[in-house]
């Protein structure tokens, strides 16, 4: 996009629910294809399964159980009915690897997958991991060449460790078209769970970061003295300072503002330094934000990664975070404490959304809103080497959204290869989908049919908080300058080490923001020389469209 484009977009930037009162901003906001109405279902017309499995359990109603999932489960399985013969994958094993984060993924996935496993014949066993485990464990299998498993949870930026190296089965057409694929967000389409051409890729997941706030935080007379919520990340700072020493006025305990992850969650936990980064280094019209485009050099020491990190070294400084943050990782600061009642912003993933109304351990579901990533009044631009004072937005597009992938050890056998297929699309399905989006399940919507706002509305859900909820992602999807990471090999080695060298930062062991980011510069360095500069720049440059 042209920064004149951008620039003008910004100066017309209303807010979001001005948009949402027409049909047609509606369908361009979510950056769908012809006209919104033309989809199917968009009449809202009464559709008895979704509807249905919208009210297991309900809105306000406690947090979901495992009897739940596998009604639910089994209320979607007449897509897998239509395609596969009873007992027809009888014999068959499985193996499955995926995460137990906060009790949901591979936990939903046994309840959703049991009506699965009695109809088809075929048995599944599972390898559960931490969020923190999950990249070292993965690694370790493709770099001994001992992959165990058959079935993947994974994310679009490992396919390049994966499909890259050979390790995938091709998805088949017939899976395509039982999960209906057109039906994904535009950004989630090819080449996205792609490689080669080749699709490998079950989506069940869109994920993007996005701003969660407390409204009792903001208004006249409020705690943080400011009357709305921050737009950039300079108010943000100014706000986790106002507050120190004042009272939670939903809890009583003492006031946080931005709920800053210190320790490092096996790569994942760098995101939220893009999050604060993003704005400051996501120059419009410049799709490279994290390696310079014609060498691989790191960009993570710049000037604008450097303010992210300084930024985050003088809250540490003010006490300006919980006691003992530089231990709570990014599960801590969204479960544990914001919707616990500590503290009053964050970014994170849409599930919080989800949560904060849906789960036994939410105490914010009624104060909490929603925004896309927060901007920033200046902006550096790399290629001048200069900052730049204007107002810049880049939402994150941290990890594109988990998938389902089936690896190469099915291959060679038909009947195991259709089964485990068969398995990744009805947990890709576009109806279970629809109640994973709705409820605690550790992923965010990503189907265009996921913004018919009639449908949440029904499961108890109030209309000014699903615009909100909903149109923080369709707005973060679609915007202009969203910044999108690379699906290259490697790229949470570079995460990961990235927050070893963050977590010494943080602790005090270097001596500046600029020596941290120095650090991380020089690690990633190896890391492309070690896997291969000349490749690793071509598969780069391919990610961004050059």
């Amino acid at each position: 996009m042209k920064v004149e484009i951008y620039d003008a977009l910004m100066r017309r930037h209303a807010s979001r629910r001005d948009i949402l009162r027409g049909t047609a901003s509606a369908a361009a906001l979510l950056g769908v294809s012809g006209a919104m109405s033309g989809l199917p279902g968009m009449a809202f017309a009464e559709d008895d399964i979704r509807a249905q499995i919208l009210q297991i359990p309900g809105v306000g109603k406690g947090s979901p159980t495992d009897a739940d999932y596998q009604k639910v489960g089994e209320l979607c399985l007449g897509p897998t009915k239509a395609n596969v013969k009873e007992g027809e994958f009888a014999g068959v094993e499985l193996t499955f690897m995926g995460l137990n984060n906060q009790n949901q993924h591979n936990f939903l996935f046994r309840g959703f997958l049991k009506s699965w496993e009695a109809y088809t014949g075929a048995k599944i066993n599972w390898i559960d991991l931490a969020q923190a485990d999950y990249n070292a464990r993965l690694q370790q299998s493709i770099a001994t060449g001992t992959v165990d498993f058959d079935i993947i949870e994974m994310g679009a930026p490992f396919e390049g460790d994966t499909a890259g190296r050979g390790l995938l089965d091709e998805m088949p057409d017939w899976v395509g078209k039982q999960i209906e694929s057109d039906d994904l967000v535009d950004y989630l389409k090819p080449p996205v769970g792609t490689w080669d051409g080749k699709t490998y890729r079950v989506t069940i997941d869109g994920d993007c970061h996005t701003f969660a706030y407390r409204k009792d935080y903001f208004g006249e007379g409020s705690v943080s003295g400011k009357a709305e919520p921050p737009k950039t990340w300079q108010e943000i700072n100014e706000v986790s300072k106002a507050v120190i020493g004042k009272t939670d006025p939903l809890t009583g305990l003492p006031t946080y503002g931005f709920l800053d992850p210190l320790k490092g969650w096996g790569g994942f936990g760098f995101y939220f330094l893009e999050d604060r980064a993003t704005p400051y280094v996501k120059y419009p019209g410049d799709a490279a934000w994290l390696f310079d485009p014609d060498t691989m050099k790191p960009l993570v020491n710049n000037p604008g990664w450097v303010q992210a990190i300084q930024d985050v070294m003088d809250l540490i400084a003010a006490n300006a975070y919980p006691a003992d943050q530089i231990n709570a990782d990014p599960g801590t600061t969204a479960f544990s404490q914001f919707l616990a009642g500590t503290g009053s912003m964050l970014t994170w993933w849409g599930d919080v959304g989800a949560a904060a109304r849906t789960s036994d351990t939410s105490v914010v579901g009624d104060v909490v809103g929603f925004g896309i990533n927060r901007g920033s009044d200046k902006v550096y631009n790399r290629k001048t080497g200069a900052w730049e004072e204007k107002y810049n937005e880049a939402p994150n597009m941290a990890y594109l959204g988990w998938g389902i992938y089936v690896t190469n050890r099915v291959s060679g056998d038909e009947k195991k290869r259709k089964a485990a297929w068969s398995a990744a699309a009805h947990l890709g399905g576009k109806d279970l989908s629809l109640w994973t989006s709705a409820y605690p399940s550790g992923f965010q919507p990503y189907r265009q049919s996921h913004f018919k706002y009639d449908e949440w509305e029904k499961a108890g859900y109030d209309r000014a908080y699903i615009e909100d909820f909903l149109g923080s992602n369709a707005d973060s999807y679609n915007h202009p300058n969203a910044a999108i990471e690379p699906r290259i090999p490697g790229i949470f080695q570079y995460y990961s080490v990235a927050e070893d060298e963050l977590a010494k930062g943080f602790a005090g062991q270097y001596k500046s923001a600029q020596e941290t980011a120095d650090a991380i510069a020089a690690a990633w360095e190896k890391i492309t020389d070690q896997i291969g500069r000349e490749s690793q720049l071509k598969l780069y440059r391919a990610s961004l469209g050059l």
